[in-house]
């Protein structure tokens, strides 16, 4: 259930996106879901073999951006392999990616569950000014 919700999510974000920028055509919401699914395959298959050569060159200091420009790449090969989608020039696949993988920056924060059992730890530090 919570993939459905992720894909649906994804597919939502990238046809408002869509809709907002004129550089950026998709025909239909399900031409969005099936972007979300495809971008979702690969970036599980092809994406960590792109990505981990890129964090061992950066030191693995950029994992972030690393992961932006990845999806942006493998949304422009979404592009060539899709005629009912186009992304004119990779500005916009980074714009849609960035907000995709904000997306997914927000899905790894532990939930309230995760931290009641122990799984995660959050420190409660007080703040000191001095």
């Amino acid at each position: 259930m919570n993939l459905i919700l992720h894909l649906l999510l994804d597919a939502a974000v990238i046809f408002g996106l869509a809709y907002l920028m004129p550089q950026v055509d998709v025909k239909n919401f399900g031409t969005a879901l099936l972007i979300a699914v495809l971008l979702g395959l690969l970036n599980f298959f092809v994406g960590w073999l792109i990505r981990f050569p890129l964090n061992l060159v950066t030191f693995f200091f950029l994992t972030g951006i690393v992961r932006i420009v990845v999806t942006a790449l493998l949304l422009k090969l979404i592009d060539n392999f899709l005629d009912s989608f186009t992304i004119v020039g990779f500005w916009p696949a980074l714009l849609i990616a960035l907000a995709v993988a904000g997306l997914l920056i927000d899905r790894s924060a532990p939930t309230q569950e995760m931290v009641q059992s122990g799984y995660v730890v959050i420190l409660n530090l007080p703040l000191r000014f001095v």
